[in-house]
């Protein structure tokens, strides 16, 4: 093990109180999406003090909302600004970026937490609360590798471009902004809450909204009307072997352990204002897995040309159509090929430091990865430390001694890809 790495394994565990309680603090502050500017601020203040050069900004000017990848339903950013902070390296290294974002999804139902959502509870090696692993804890483990380096006057020679983005939860809105504000390097990781594996390809998805047309009776006459309810059981099951078929046709073994692949999530149903009546419309809500090869617009046209057989087949729907729209929140699919040198330094990186060959697997969900790479054109790893189960529901945690395992990786990755300066 050379000097540096042994100066960082050290930093890193004579810190680690200082660093739990920096997790601690920015768990307490609720962001929720338009709250996010309290924790954007306890960023920002670390980043002072680690003297990185600050880029701060509201986002939402036209050049992102005339984007054609701008989805976001959100009016206004005002108060929550973006954040990017660059260690600036001495020349002649690559360059990479570090992003996070800071925005979390809400809570749900208080009373299945066992403590308050933002308490930041420590127990038993893990700390709770909402935005502990998805992603806050990445978001520390990116801050913490950054420190360990700066701490051991460790020169390197890439710039180094941290970036707590507001708006991922909704479509990625923050880090779209940052693109468009010029940033790019020659790779990035992203630790979202990957239970310490490596994703090198990362799903796409997009939110869909179909509308099932029926004809209003009387409850008691049922039979004069056409239940759009019972043509939206139909659609569902048309849907779903959608979903099988664009699921068989997977070859890639990064999904070998995934059990659906690209799913089909139908998440909202809404039909029916009196229970005599038969319902005239019922509209369906979903979202819908990209693979990390594929196009928005060719899973869109997958997606219509079902839901036109369907309209075919069926005598009521030949003349009263279903319809489909794209609408809210969507995130672009990426794919890094697995022996890209950004993948085999982070792998490297993870042998020295844990000692076993780490697993690689394509990513279950979406990213701002996709952005960075199709829009940034800038090589992505996913990678944190957070538990990939508890991401969005009750109880969230993260495992303390997985957040310090990874920060020293990501350290030592950054050593080895921006290059180290000698003295």
């Amino acid at each position: 093990m050379k000097n540096e790495e042994i100066k960082i394994k050290t930093w890193l565990k004579e810190n680690r109180p200082r660093g739990i309680n920096l997790l601690q603090r920015i768990v307490q502050e609720n962001s929720i999406r338009g709250n996010e500017s309290s924790t954007q601020a306890v960023i920002i203040e670390k980043c002072r003090q680690l003297g990185l050069k600050l880029d701060i900004w509201e986002i939402g000017d036209d050049d992102l909302k005339n984007h054609p990848f701008f989805f976001c339903d959100r009016g206004s950013f005002e108060g929550n600004p973006n954040l990017v902070a660059v260690l600036n390296g001495t020349g002649g290294g690559k360059s990479i970026i570090l992003n996070g974002h800071i925005d979390v999804v809400p809570v749900g139902d208080e009373t299945s937490w066992e403590h308050d959502p933002f308490s930041g509870h420590i127990e038993e090696g893990k700390l709770y609360g909402r935005g502990a692993t998805d992603m806050k804890g990445g978001n520390v483990a990116l801050l913490l590798a950054m420190e360990s380096i700066i701490a051991n006057g460790i020169k390197l020679k890439g710039d180094v471009i941290f970036q707590s983005v507001i708006e991922e939860e909704s479509g990625g809105a923050g880090t779209l902004a940052a693109v468009l504000r010029g940033y790019q390097a020659d790779g990035a990781i992203i630790p979202e809450p990957t239970n310490m594996k490596i994703f090198s390809k990362q799903q796409g998805s997009m939110w869909f909204r179909i509308t099932v047309p029926g004809k209003a009776a009387h409850g008691g006459t049922r039979y004069e009307g056409i239940s759009a309810i019972e043509k939206s059981f139909m659609v569902v099951q048309r849907i779903q072997q959608l979903e099988k078929a664009r699921n068989a046709a997977i070859t890639d073994s990064l999904y070998d352990k995934i059990p659906i692949p690209l799913p089909i999530n139908i998440g909202k149903i809404a039909s029916g204002e009196w229970p005599s009546s038969v319902p005239d419309t019922a509209v369906i809500e979903g979202r819908m897995g990209v693979g990390p090869e594929e196009t928005l617009a060719s899973a869109q046209l997958e997606m219509e040309t079902c839901l036109q057989e369907l309209n075919e087949q069926d005598e009521w729907l030949r003349e009263n159509p279903l319809k489909i729209e794209w609408f809210g929140a969507r995130w672009l699919p990426g794919s890094l090929d697995s022996e890209h040198p950004l993948i085999t330094t982070l792998i490297d990186s993870f042998r020295e430091i844990k000692g076993e060959a780490p697993v690689i697997e394509a990513s279950p969900w979406g990213t701002d990865g996709g952005i960075l790479a199709n829009i940034g054109r800038t090589p992505v790893v996913v990678f944190g430390p957070g538990v990939t189960e508890v991401a969005h529901d009750a109880n969230e945690y993260i495992v303390l001694d997985d957040l310090f395992t990874a920060s020293e990786i990501i350290a030592l990755t950054l050593l080895k890809w921006c290059g180290v300066q000698d003295e």
